[in-house]
């Protein structure tokens, strides 16, 4: 029997919510937009236009914000290097972790480390550090302007 356009609409949504939750869930584990789609029955394909129809951004996008995340959460604590920040959420090559970072915090990994070390040494609440310091989604970060 075939699915009218709403339930199928319906099914594909509580599929891509499963794959957004399994990002969130194994964002340190490797992950990767095939796998993803194998797990819920879809190809790469279609699961990145649906996924990035209903949520605004592809899966690895969404998959790589939540790295930087809980790398900003890693680097606020202070007791990791970038490079071990970098491997503890489940990025493999530091130069795209850096990169992605950048673009989405606006300051490379190294600079928000010592930044969130002196609000600490000021003392600032660390739900006002997170709730400033956020990832930028869905856009880049503004770039400083030259002085």
């Amino acid at each position: 029997m075939a699915r009218s356009a709403h339930d199928q609409h319906l099914h594909d949504l509580a599929l891509l919510r499963r794959v957004r939750d399994r990002i969130d869930r194994d964002h340190a584990r490797p992950l990767d937009v095939p796998a993803l789609a194998a797990g819920v029955g879809m190809s790469a394909g279609h699961l990145s236009r649906t996924f990035k129809a209903a949520y605004g951004e592809s899966p690895y996008s969404y998959l790589m914000t939540r790295r930087v995340e809980r790398a900003m959460a890693l680097l606020r604590r202070g007791d990791l290097s970038v490079t071990e920040v970098c491997f503890a959420v489940g990025s493999s090559s530091l130069g795209t972790f850096t990169t992605r970072f950048t673009e989405l915090v606006g300051m490379p990994p190294g600079e928000y480390r010592r930044r969130a070390r002196s609000a600490r040494a000021a003392e600032l609440p660390s739900c006002v550090t997170k709730q400033v310091d956020r990832p930028i989604r869905n856009r880049e970060a503004s770039r400083p302007r030259p002085a």
